[in-house]
């Protein structure tokens, strides 16, 4: 992303600015600067020190474990100019980019800061810090979608499509959205924030964002063009384009809520909790997903997956399993039997089976779709792998990449609902590719192809557990044991 974004003066935590009042003397914060990147770096350098010690403890930080040693701002927007004394408080839009030398990252993250002369009891834990020097120096400076008033002010923006410096809000034409919506945010996400304005639309705010549309974007305005009905269709969206950028950088999409829906994460736990099968919900979910393939096949283009893609898909899942097992001794005892599912993957499938690769999800899994009662399943978040590069995540890929994730998935919610070794999990895998197939093809007829895909998911979660929920890491490890057997029974029959 640093190739996007004009650099900029990085700002070193605990720099002091120019002109501070002597310790312990009171002073009022001197007049804000105009707009401007010397305005955006006075700003910065004023922030600088309480945001290194809030950034890290954000879920949606994704430099976990390593500290922050520099600030560089990209943007800096008033979406509301800071009221006197008793007043109105402030929103400050802000792109930032955080160093970290301990990881060598340069990502850049969407902030949005409310700015008070008094911050109000119910809004101290939103509490960002009260900056020592600078133009916020006295100030209290917070989590903005915390305050449903400057929550509230984000969908006006959007009620009215414009410029303001470098964001643009944009909607959909013919789209008219109501004010005065009561706004709430949703404390669940770990990638993006999302605030439900009057359980009518939900705005997802994307946290680290980057040079190009995102794929929550992209994917469904083309789904909406096709019909197709399974996903929620953008109303309006923000994006900015910095001085200097190739391209606009997605910050946000409203869509319509699904009030008193359920994720398939939760409504599996319930079933388990219950002693039931999970087989219809899962047929329907399997056929929902295969129409989604279907309108996103007709939608953007496909392309062959011919010898030479494949061994490049086949290639990358070899590293990943060689980095996983080095990193974890207990993958290595499989490692060979592994890979022989990566080297069938290479070789030409049967006669009549054409192998397509098409835009998908990306991040499939139960969590990601939602149903109300007993009503049609619907899917969300299509932003992909977040750790992923934005250019990789838009890439055309084999769909059985989405049915693995959602094999995995019943492998979790068995695991968690204590239902491991039972047939709970292999009856729902089933039944979501028998829903699948009655909507589309079957994914079990091309096997080389879905046993890499899983295999590939499974080194994933080895890996991800390994590192940060290690008492969990015997749920890939059980799937990868089941699936090396299968590999080593190909390679001998």
């Amino acid at each position: 992303m640093s190739d996007a974004v004009p650099p900029r003066r990085e700002t070193t935590p605990g720099a002091e600015s120019p002109g501070s009042a002597p310790s312990g003397v009171a002073a009022a914060p001197p007049p804000l600067p105009p707009e401007g990147s010397d305005r955006a770096e006075a700003l910065l350098s004023s922030l600088a020190p309480p945001l290194v010690d809030w950034l890290p403890r954000q879920r949606w930080f994704a430099g976990k474990g390593s500290p922050v040693t520099g600030l560089a701002p990209v943007t800096a927007v008033d979406l509301l100019p800071l009221g006197p004394a008793g007043g109105a408080p402030g929103l400050l839009h802000l792109l930032v980019r955080a160093r970290q030398s301990g990881t060598g990252s340069d990502d850049c993250y969407q902030l949005l800061l409310g700015v008070r002369h008094m911050l109000p009891p119910h809004l101290a834990p939103a509490l960002v810090g009260r900056p020592e020097d600078g133009p916020l120096r006295g100030l209290a400076v917070y989590e903005a979608l915390a305050d449903p008033r400057l929550a509230g002010l984000l969908l006006e923006r959007l009620r009215v499509p414009g410029r303001l410096g470098p964001l643009r809000f944009a909607r959909e034409p013919g789209v008219s959205l109501p004010p005065g919506l009561a706004p709430r945010l949703l404390g669940v996400e770990q990638s993006n924030s999302s605030v439900v304005y009057g359980d009518t639309y939900i705005l997802k705010l994307f946290r680290r964002v980057g040079p190009g549309v995102n794929p929550d974007l992209e994917l469904p305005r083309a789904l909406a063009r096709t019909g197709c009905a399974r996903v929620p269709a953008p109303v309006a969206w923000c994006e900015a384009e910095p001085p200097g950028a190739a391209e606009p950088m997605t910050l946000g999409v409203l869509q319509p809520f699904l009030p008193g829906s359920a994720d398939g994460w939760r409504l599996a736990l319930d079933a388990l909790a219950a002693g039931a099968g999970f087989t219809s919900a899962a047929r329907a979910l399997g056929q929902a997903t295969a129409e989604v393939h279907r309108a996103l096949a007709a939608a953007l283009p496909t392309v062959d997956l011919d010898p030479p893609r494949l061994e490049r898909i086949a290639a990358a899942m070899r590293r990943r399993l060689d980095v996983t097992a080095e990193a974890v001794p207990a993958l290595r005892p499989y490692r060979d039997a592994l890979r022989a599912a990566y080297d069938e993957l290479t070789r030409p499938p049967a006669p009549g089976r054409p192998r397509r690769a098409q835009r998908i999800h990306g991040d499939l899994h139960l969590g990601q779709a939602l149903r109300t009662a007993d009503g049609p399943w619907s899917l969300i978040d299509f932003e992909g792998e977040p750790a992923r590069p934005l250019a990789e995540r838009r890439r055309p890929q084999p769909v059985e990449q989405d049915v693995a994730g959602m094999l995995r998935s019943f492998d979790y919610a068995a695991a968690v609902g204590r239902a491991a070794g039972t047939d709970w999990a292999p009856r729902a895998r089933e039944a979501y590719c028998d829903g699948y197939a009655a909507a589309h093809r079957d994914p079990r007829e091309d096997g080389p192809l879905l046993v890499a895909q899983e295999t590939d998911k499974a080194v994933y979660e080895v890996l991800y557990e390994a590192r940060h929920r290690p008492d969990w890491l015997p749920v890939p490890l059980s799937a990868i044991r089941r699936l090396a057997e299968r590999a080593d029974g190909v390679r001998r029959p």
